[in-house]
């Protein structure tokens, strides 16, 4: 196959003893500023005169060049190449360009706590000790995605694309794009199912994934520099970005063993962010007696509440337990669900089930962002609920999340009672310890990246002052040989 090269160079006046070195030059700057990528097929020394204008030789010469300097390679019989690994080139300029640039940018997004708050997942670089050891992810919020049934979601997919080759989906105004309607239909059976949430499918916007779901009400529910939301703290970091960068006022609200602390609520707030059923990161659960009150408090105060249920799909140990979000509070609660944890975080999808009133703001919102998520992967995962395929994948992976989430509480409760207790939890795929030992426990997760153990602590979660300290451990993607040599050393770790 011809090589598709399309690059504008300046010409140079034919005879010009500096013909091969400016063509030189000019072709090592497309190979450094990108514009010829890593690996791309250069023309044939034959093809010089239509490419380059050129003689064969010169474009040899030319490519010999390029060759010694380390930016192209030759494969005999194939041709020559752009090389896939570049010599290191001065990045002087581009820090140059970088920090002359840097007065454009929103200074929100360049301050340390949004950067880190939006990369709490990432570590910090290590050197590990073991090369070979495969990694051992006890980070919570993970999915392992070779539980699941990919095969069948690849038949179902497939069938609604052959659906859609028949039968396009018709274009509508751009105000009607809440989500498909065979999913927002099934997601009203799913969650009425396993989290008692009764509504209706014009009730349900989908979005890009939970995130989008709070960027989205971020943006209909704060007024810029007068809006206060309080956020539970510990709480989930990219939450809270989404609110602080549409100018809320953030009040950070402790947790304690009920729940968010409704006592401790300011008078003047306008939005309460909550995990109610599996609280981020803690696992706790809010009980009846606070989720009234915080219900009571909302309407008192003309506030309204988000509800985050990121996986509540996994309960363990317990009957099922209401969302906040029944039929007496749908007037001011925005329940917020993700198919992230039930089923991949790659499908980036989720939805917000909206008070009546507040939905076509909404929609308004999510037109600006992107009109809508791609009606083939909606309709798929709408089969895919449909068909029964999501009830049995949940049925299945929770029992396997039950038996890793027992077999990680016995062995914290018998080998880890000098330093940690579990925090009892009924929900989810992480369990929660905190410590009752002096300990700098960001200092031992650092120590065990070193054995390629990768671990989240309290402190990363924090927005105000850190009230207690612990570990969080997510059993989403390991299974239970993996727990024990994490396990194992942690209990190094804190002996050293």
């Amino acid at each position: 196959m011809k090589p598709f090269f399309e690059i504008e160079l300046a010409p140079t006046e034919r005879g010009s003893r500096n013909l091969a070195r400016n063509l030189q030059a000019q072709l090592k700057a497309a190979i450094v500023d990108g514009r010829l990528s890593l690996g791309a097929q250069l023309p044939a020394t034959r093809q010089a005169q239509a490419f380059f204008g050129v003689s064969r030789n010169t474009l040899a010469e030319v490519y010999d060049a390029l060759l010694n300097e380390g930016y192209v390679i030759a494969r005999r019989g194939a041709g020559t190449f752009v090389a896939e690994t570049l010599p290191k080139t001065p990045t002087r300029a581009k820090r140059a360009n970088a920090r002359a640039g840097a007065h454009r940018l929103n200074t929100f997004w360049l301050r340390p706590e949004v950067t880190a708050a939006m990369g709490f997942w990432r570590d910090p670089p290590v050197q590990p000790t073991s090369r070979r050891a495969p990694a051992i992810d006890l980070r919570p919020a993970l999915v392992d995605s070779r539980l699941f049934p990919h095969e069948i979601f690849r038949r179902v997919t497939a069938k609604q694309l052959r659906t859609l080759e028949r039968k396009p989906a018709s274009y509508r105004s751009p105000q009607g794009n809440q989500g498909n309607y065979q999913l927002r239909n099934a997601i009203t059976r799913h969650i009425a199912l396993t989290r008692a949430v009764a509504c209706h499918a014009d009730d349900v916007l989908v979005t890009s994934g939970a995130q989008q779901a709070f960027d989205l009400l971020a943006r209909v529910l704060v007024v810029p520099g007068e809006t206060v939301v309080a956020v539970e703290d510990p709480g989930y970091p990219p939450m809270r970005v989404a609110f602080a960068a549409a100018g809320a006022k953030l009040v950070p609200v402790g947790v304690d063993d009920e729940g968010l602390m409704v006592d401790r609520l300011p008078a003047d707030v306008g939005v309460i962010c909550l995990c109610p059923s599996h609280q981020f990161p803690l696992g706790v659960t809010m009980s009846a007696r606070r989720r009234r009150a915080l219900v009571e408090f909302a309407r008192r105060h003309r506030a309204v509440i988000v509800e985050d249920d990121y996986d509540g799909e996994f309960r363990h140990d317990s009957g099922p337990l209401t969302a906040l979000r029944t039929s007496e509070a749908a007037d001011v609660v925005f329940y917020v669900g993700t198919f992230s944890k039930c089923m991949l975080p790659t499908l980036r999808l989720g939805f917000v089930i909206a008070p009546e009133w507040a939905m076509p703001t909404l929609v308004a919102a999510k037109n600006c962002l992107d009109w809508h998520c791609p009606t083939p992967l909606q309709r798929g995962v709408a089969a895919f609920i449909d068909e029964g395929h999501l009830t049995r994948h949940v049925r299945k992976t929770r029992q396997l999340y039950q038996r890793r989430r027992e077999h990680l509480a016995q062995r914290l409760t018998a080998d880890f009672g000098e330093w940690l207790v579990p925090i009892p939890s009924l929900y989810g795929m992480h369990l929660s310890a905190q410590a009752h030992a002096s300990h700098d426990w960001e200092r031992v997760t650092r120590t065990l990246l070193q054995a390629n153990v990768k671990l989240h602590s309290f402190s990363r979660y924090f927005l105000g002052r850190e009230t207690r300290t612990g570990l969080i451990f997510g059993f989403g993607c390991v299974d239970l040989a993996m727990i024990d040599r994490g396990l194992s050393a942690l209990r190094k770790a804190l002996s050293r």
